[in-house]
């Protein structure tokens, strides 16, 4: 038996090795000791605060296998990279691994070698899964992202109501829940529908005090954020809501002279969005113009500033990203930029993408007719997926259907893949056979077996330019040969540049028109009634920002922030503040207009440099070059 202080040594010799830090963050080491002492456990810390470490650590320290139920495969990937560069042994099942890689992972939990073992929660009720975890020792299990059990919470996944029954089967083993955004409802509903048993709960306040947070209504908004990227030297992100947006914007600000900044969005292929985040990384003023794509598991600490373009969908996801500025607890800034017009057009949008029911129903009953899938049918087999063709066939928007087909996919109905990726290529054809086949036939899949290995005995993932620079026969042709002799059912090929999609669950007309419809309904309400919420935020110029975040969160009797543009503004028009010298000495550099000027005196009020610019022009020491351009009078 080890000893308390031996534990305490190895503890935070863990933590030095594998993470490089001397000490733990917040109340990162008590969650952790509560973990080893076997306690459920909920946990409610900010993004950035170090969640995931708080089940890492332990799952390393203690015997077995910590089971994480995770929703996003994305996200999942993403831990298992980050885990395996520490030299951390963790794993992730999903729909898109074959029978093959899915038994070689369940054989290294088995043996004890797998100390994380990542999982969606549809997962947990998959016999083949339940069977392997009779054999498996679970250390713990740990729920990221608790808050998406809540039917109130932003990401409602009716599936997380899976987790109860395989603790029921599990009951000793102790559960672990941990969110970055919950309200008082949501945690009270997580703790009823984990069941956990007397939760120790960790609570930490939303407050950050290092992050000065500025909405400003404005038009010209690429201008905008020319100005400030133009007087900051720093580590940044500025979000946006599409990818044209995002590539638009990037074009711009380098045309405008401004070299370091680039766009990143889920459209870019795995080698470029690595290359971009690797070097955003471990640069200290680049910025990344990217869509709500970037920023899970982010790990890097002195990013200065996030600029939203537009308002995020919801509070909830405003406050996760500003909350990858400032981690290193520095001073760091958060800006919001809006106009009336553009709520008006995002309340459209929102309209334009939420189909009826008959709609609904219209868009899944063509999946399963055109995949000729009958009731009660689960074909084993990946179809590519032609969205063009569906909005041809239904006359819906591109909109609907994608808001269809993410939902499907989130609660694991299919699996819907439309980022490009490597191709797949399975072989039903064995090597003695192959002196049967038409010789053009057997000639082409000789060369698959010498260009593509382990294609004989498993599906594999591989490139056609990798086969077409081996081989010198063109990409287009060798898709062309791949389809054909999939006609004749020799192989299966999926083409990773088209979308496709794999039916997880049989068809059932009956729950497709009442549980799937209704589930489908009300998160589409709750996404509205976020939307509604985010709205009052932006174009609120009366209460302190930080306070109305914090007062969503539950948080209620905080003070203001002292910091924010609303709390600067009001500061000033009690004491209108005399910046005249200051505005003198910046105009003596260059001329500015009152935006720059802002911007200079640290995102001082537009309206405070106003007044002081009225008085220096009237007194001669000021006078305008243009309509919006300020000078020194010499």
């Amino acid at each position: 038996m080890i000893s308390p202080q031996d534990f305490q040594k190895l503890k935070y010799d863990t933590l030095k090795y594998f993470w490089g830090y001397t000490d733990f963050r917040d109340a990162q080491e008590e969650i952790i000791n509560a973990v080893i002492n076997e306690k459920d456990t909920l946990v409610l810390l900010p993004t950035g605060a170090g969640k995931s470490l708080c089940y890492q650590l332990p799952a390393l320290l203690k015997e077995g296998t910590c089971l994480v139920v995770s929703p996003l495969l994305a996200l999942m990937k993403d831990q298992v990279n980050q885990l395996k560069s520490r030299g951390i042994e963790a794993e992730y099942l999903s729909s898109e691994l074959d029978e093959y890689d899915a038994e070689t992972i369940y054989s290294r939990c088995k043996e004890g070698l797998t100390k994380l073992l990542y999982v969606s929660p549809e997962r947990l009720t998959n016999t083949q899964f339940i069977q392997n975890m009779q054999e498996i020792q679970l250390s713990f299990i740990a729920v990221d992202e608790a808050h998406c059990i809540s039917e109130w919470g932003q990401d409602f996944r009716p599936s997380y109501q899976n987790i109860k029954g395989f603790r029921s089967n599990n009951p000793e083993i102790p559960c672990l829940a941990l969110t970055a955004t919950a309200t008082p409802k949501v945690l009270e509903e997580i703790k009823n529908k984990l069941e956990l048993k007397k939760p120790f709960v960790f609570q930490k306040s939303f407050k950050r005090e290092n992050i000065k947070i500025f909405t400003d209504e404005v038009s010209d908004k690429f201008q905008r954020v020319f100005d400030i990227l133009k007087y900051s030297n720093d580590s940044g992100i500025v979000y946006v809501r599409t990818r044209k947006e995002a590539e638009l914007l990037a074009e711009f600000l380098k045309k405008n002279q401004l070299k370091n900044v680039d766009y990143f969005h889920a459209g870019l292929t795995t080698k470029e969005k690595n290359t971009r985040q690797n070097l955003w990384n471990n640069s200290d003023n680049h910025v990344l113009i990217s869509t709500n794509a970037f920023g899970m598991g982010i790990d890097k600490d002195n990013v200065r500033f996030v600029i939203h373009y537009s308002p995020a969908a919801s509070l909830e996801n405003y406050y996760q990203e500003i909350g990858r500025a400032g981690r290193d607890g520095k001073d760091s800034f958060a800006f919001m930029l809006w106009n009336k017009q553009e709520l008006l057009n995002f309340d459209q949008i929102l309209k334009n993408q939420t189909p009826n029911k008959a709609e609904f129903l219209k868009i899944i009953s063509y999946l399963y007719s055109i995949f000729q899938v009958a009731e009660f049918e689960l074909p084993e087999k990946t179809f590519q997926l032609n969205t063009l063709g569906i909005q041809n066939f239904t006359k819906l928007s591109k909109a609907k259907i994608n808001n269809i087909l993410n939902f499907l996919h989130n609660q694991e109905i299919i699996y819907y893949n439309e980022n490009k990726s490597l191709s797949s290529l399975e072989l039903f054809i064995k090597a003695d056979e192959i002196d049967q086949l038409p010789q053009k036939d057997a000639h082409f899949i000789e060369l698959l077996f010498r260009t593509v290995s382990g294609i004989t005995t498993h599906k594999v993932m591989f490139s056609e330019q990798q086969v077409s620079n081996k081989i010198n026969v063109s990409v287009p042709l060798i898709k062309e040969r791949l389809k054909e002799l999939q006609q004749k059912n020799y192989l299966e090929y999926i083409d990773g540049a088209l979308s496709s999609i794999k039916f997880l669950k049989p068809r059932d007309e009956r729950v497709v028109n009442s549980a799937y419809w209704k589930v489908f309904e009300h998160i589409q309400r709750n996404k509205i009634q976020k939307w509604e919420e985010m709205k009052f935020y932006a174009e609120n110029n009366e209460y302190c920002k930080m306070k109305l975040i914090l007062a969503y969160f539950g948080e209620k009797n905080s003070k203001n922030c002292g910091q924010c543009s609303v709390c600067e503004k009001n500061k000033q028009s009690m004491f209108g503040k005399n910046i005249s010298q200051q505005i003198i000495n910046l105009l003596a550099k260059k001329p500015a207009t009152i935006e720059e000027l802002s911007i200079q005196l640290s995102y001082h009020s537009k309206e405070n440099i106003l007044e002081n610019l009225i008085f220096l022009l009237d007194s001669g020491k000021v006078r305008m070059q243009n309509f919006r351009t300020y000078e020194l009078n010499h």
